[in-house]
């Protein structure tokens, strides 16, 4: 606390030299939004398929008709569920590659305005 400052109880916050822009977040939130209904979409079909096709053996509990309130009976929940977790965690995950790699190329230089340039270092003389 500075001699002429006043008391405050809350800390300041410093402010951040970058900020995001917003058609960023929107983007970021879109994603978020539009993932998992694309993965259910993709699990309805892949159970369907699997339940044709025998791919892969699923219990009898994860492909019975479970009863909603509101939308009536409905044909395999817990296996679309099941397989929507999954497929959603395979699009955030390749979402995420992708950025890297965009990142990796694209972004901002490893060294900032006040850092060193690495040493260059000789190579040893062999006898």
């Amino acid at each position: 606390m500075g001699k002429y400052d006043k008391y405050s109880g809350q800390s300041r916050m410093a402010d951040r030299p970058w900020q995001i822009h917003p058609v960023w977040r929107g983007i970021g939130c879109l994603m978020m939004i539009l993932i998992p209904i694309i993965s259910y979409a993709g699990a309805v079909l892949l159970v369907e398929a699997n339940k044709d096709q025998r791919w892969v053996p699923m219990p009898f509990d994860l492909m019975r008709k479970i009863a909603l309130p509101i939308f009536g009976s409905v044909d395999h929940l817990l296996a679309n569920l099941l397989v929507a977790l999954v497929l959603s965690l395979i699009g955030f995950a390749l979402l995420t590659a992708v950025y890297a790699l965009i990142y990796r190329f694209i972004g901002p230089p490893k060294l900032g305005p006040y850092d060193a340039p690495p040493e260059r270092r000789r190579p040893r003389r062999k006898r």
